[in-house]
């Protein structure tokens, strides 16, 4: 295995376990995301400095519409998915935010103009079916698998779909330059709706939470995105797909082993259907690579 392999499964560890360590948290999760992202920019910014790597103005400065927009759709992407932590399972949250690629594929024929092809229609169904046994409906309990968590998991999801159709606007913007801009939208953002929400409440914050927050902003964030980055520059398409469906899979374990949340059998069955669902969907040839092989 590649050492950009390798840096890029550190960087899907990485991602798959801050939901384990968020519940050690004190502090209101707006909270958290704004200062994830305000020290993964720093960070960021810091690693560029010491790799060379220079911001491209003219490029950001002709698309600063749709990363500056990207860039809130990552800040409540994390502002929903920590929330969905908060009030359901990590596994759940994780899993209800992972639906995202079955969502693009749904969008992908009006938004993005690509054919949705019948194996990948199949997924979609898959996954929907997969949320369902998942929440609980059919067995009646669902554990922690309540509304609000489910909703806030879905809701993170949409958002990662905007940010996702908007990063396909801008094919020539480099990655570093992206997520340098990206971050940045995305703290001015939450720290305006963390004012809001928490102006006039006594916040609570220990040590603990201190070193948390950092961990997550400068490991988390700063050092996984450039990881993640690069691997996503230089993996294969198709490998870089399967490899970063390992997230949710992470997630789950952490919510099972180390924070011992149960799962009915119906919640593994839904969790099994959604990743493969995933999975499948995306190892399925495009309608563009069709047309090509016939040709």
């Amino acid at each position: 295995m590649t050492s950009v392999k390798l840096r890029f499964l550190l960087s899907i560890f990485l991602f798959g376990t801050i939901g384990f360590f968020l519940r050690f948290v004190t502090v209101p999760t707006e909270i958290v995301v704004f200062f994830r992202a305000f020290i993964g920019l720093i960070t960021l910014l810091v690693i560029m400095r010491i790799r060379g790597v220079k911001i491209d103005r003219a490029k950001i400065k002709r698309h600063f519409i749709p990363l500056v927009l990207s860039g809130v759709f990552l800040g409540l992407n994390w502002v929903f998915l920590f929330a969905s932590y908060m009030h359901t399972t990590v596994a759940i949250a994780s899993l209800c935010n992972y639906m995202a690629p079955i969502i693009l594929v749904v969008v992908a024929p009006v938004l993005l103009s690509e054919k949705i092809s019948v194996q990948k229609l199949a997924c979609v169904i898959a996954a929907l079916i997969g949320m369902l046994l998942l929440s609980g409906v059919f067995s009646g309990s669902g554990g922690r698998a309540d509304p609000v968590g489910i909703t806030l998991g879905l809701a993170g999801a949409a958002c990662f779909v905007g940010l996702a159709v908007l990063n396909r606007k801008v094919p020539e913007v480099g990655f570093y330059d992206r997520s340098a801009v990206q971050l940045g939208a995305s703290s001015v953002v939450v720290l305006i709706y963390a004012f809001i929400v928490n102006v006039g409440k006594e916040i609570h914050v220990d040590a603990k939470s201190v070193l948390i927050i950092f961990m997550l902003g400068i490991l988390h964030t700063g050092i996984a995105y450039c990881f993640y980055f690069d691997g996503l520059a230089r993996l294969p398409l198709t490998t870089y797909a399967i490899l970063g469906y390992f997230e949710p899979v992470i997630a789950v374990l952490c919510s099972v082993f180390l924070l011992h949340e149960r799962m009915s059998v119906t919640g593994v069955i839904g969790t099994v259907m959604i990743i493969g669902a995933a999975l499948i969907s995306e190892l399925l040839p495009s309608e563009t690579k069709k047309r090509k092989v016939v040709r």
